[in-house]
């Protein structure tokens, strides 16, 4: 990980908004994710939009990282090449940009797969850093601050997919509140995001859907899924408790029927 002297790094991971702001580092990026698909022996091209959303003139320096993703879903960005990293495979445009204050540039970049390359999931992250640290004010210290805004590339390559197993019901706390979830773990060569058409009833007998948690489930992970309940007009009700929900979990082309009851 590289290590910034004396600076606060600040990091935004892309998984919503794709926008960072700090003290002279304005940027946008869009879109914040790529999900790709490829096959040995082929080059995938893609474009992001780069925008400068300063009034003033800046210059940018971009390149790969590996990246690792926390509990939390938090993401930790690597430099130095990981263990069967493919960010040999990466190519990007060129690592600095200068754009005047509102400008926007189209950036390509492009992942050249191996004719020898499994079946499986290529991962890296593309960082769009400022050129100059500006400097954050706290108290009476004074910290040169590092803007980072981090673009999520996935590339499944030939018939990688996700394995989901699902483990059944639990009970977690999300925003203060109790809602359903379950663990589930991604035995597949790729990542997961999981969908579906919930719907379930509490103890009182009001009926809910429930939308599944679509946070990535990379191969190897157990994770959580939370089942996050919405009624008419409500999209934040308080459950009493045992809840029974029914309906189709998805993932992929892949799907579970699902008939749990959480208490």
């Amino acid at each position: 990980m590289r290590r910034m002297a004396l600076g606060v790094s600040l990091l935004l991971a892309a998984w919503h908004a794709a926008v960072a702001s700090a003290a002279g580092f304005a940027a946008l990026v869009s879109p914040p994710r790529f999900e790709l698909t490829s096959r040995a022996g082929t080059t995938v091209r893609q474009v992001f939009e780069l925008t400068n959303r300063s009034a003033a003139p800046a210059k940018f320096q971009v390149h790969t990282a590996d990246f690792m993703l926390g509990a939390d879903y938090s993401v930790a960005f690597q430099d130095e090449l990981q263990p069967d990293s493919c960010r040999p495979w990466v190519a990007i445009e060129r690592p600095e940009v200068a754009l005047p204050g509102g400008g926007t540039i189209r950036y390509r970049f492009e992942v050249q797969v191996p004719k020898d390359a499994s079946a499986g999931e290529c991962r890296f992250g593309i960082l769009v850093e400022g050129e100059e640290p500006a400097v954050a004010q706290s108290g009476a210290l004074r910290l040169p601050v590092v803007g980072r805004i981090g673009i999520i590339v996935y590339v499944i390559v030939g018939d990688a997919k996700p394995q989901i197993e699902v483990f059944g019901p639990q009970l977690v706390t999300l925003n203060g509140q109790k809602v359903p979830a379950l663990r589930v773990h991604n035995a597949g060569n790729a990542h997961a995001r999981m969908s579906g058409f919930l719907s379930g009833t509490d103890a009182k007998g009001i009926k809910y859907d429930f939308n599944p948690s679509d946070l990535p489930i990379l191969p190897g992970d157990v994770r959580e899924v939370f089942l996050t309940p919405s009624t008419d007009g409500n999209d934040h009700p308080t459950l009493t408790f045992p809840v029974t929900v029914q309906g189709a979990l998805e993932w992929g082309n892949q799907r579970t029927e699902l008939n749990e009851r959480f208490e």
